[in-house]
């Protein structure tokens, strides 16, 4: 038994403006799941869970957001000027670039969108050309090997290299974008506003996988009043298992 990654989490403040902003940002859609609490944001005609997206689920939250965040997405482009121009578009949207600590001399540009969540603008090339608008899916973390042992248990994604610096994955039909996790110095101090959510296929059983996740090193938060359960990896980011699909 395995899990899947099928689309990532993010808490909003204004729920309906910053996920209009990502709509747009990606050139999706946006289904509204619960009105004023949840919506969904995916491409057109989508049949969800497919590996081909990794699609957003926006979630209605007043907590403030004080630090950067230990999860954010890559933006793929084609060529330079679409960089340029995908950078252009963003800023009228109401994105502003960020320092990160990035340098003058690196090819990717880092940007918040209106609520402060960073995310960055990649640099045309080879790896990013077939992974539709999302180029990777991005976990700050302090020792890549050790999330490259837990996720690549934890899931049925093809693990692609894993080195002290880094750790990189991609769904193992070889569609959409990538799962990477990068070392990082800062240290986790707060509840990610950005996690991932990860669903058993169809004929899995959620409570055996619960058991094998646990099993595998994470930790069970325990939270009432939800259709599903929330766990966080090794090094406490949290992550749903939603029921299978």
């Amino acid at each position: 038994m395995v899990t899947r990654l099928v689309h990532i989490t993010m808490k909003a403040r204004d729920l309906n403006a910053l996920g209009d902003f990502w709509a747009q940002a990606l050139g999706w859609g946006v289904i509204v799941e619960e009105p004023g609490v949840v919506i969904n944001i995916e491409p057109e005609g989508f049949h969800y869970p497919d590996p081909a997206a990794i699609s957003i689920d926006m979630v209605v939250s007043a907590e403030p957001k004080t630090v950067k965040n230990r999860v954010h997405v890559d933006l793929a482009t084609t060529s330079t000027a679409h960089q340029a121009e995908l950078v252009a578009r963003l800023t009228e949207l109401g994105a502003k670039p960020v320092d990160v600590g990035q340098g003058d001399d690196a090819s990717w540009i880092p940007m918040a969108d209106p609520e402060g969540n960073e995310f960055c603008v990649l640099a045309p090339g080879p790896l990013v050309q077939d992974t539709g608008p999302i180029a990777s899916v991005v976990v700050d973390c302090a020792d890549p090997r050790a999330m490259a042992r837990f996720w690549g248990e934890a899931t049925d994604w093809t693990l692609l290299k894993a080195t002290d610096e880094s750790a990189a994955f991609r769904s193992s039909t070889g569609l959409g974008p990538y799962l990477q996790f990068l070392r990082t110095p800062d240290v986790k101090t707060v509840w990610n506003r950005v996690h991932l959510d990860v669903r058993p296929y169809a004929d899995g059983d959620p409570d055996a996988e619960a058991a094998r996740l646990r099993a595998l090193g994470a930790t069970k938060i325990e939270l009432d009043g939800i259709g599903w359960q929330v766990f966080a990896d090794p090094e406490g980011n949290e992550f749903c298992l939603l029921t299978p699909r």
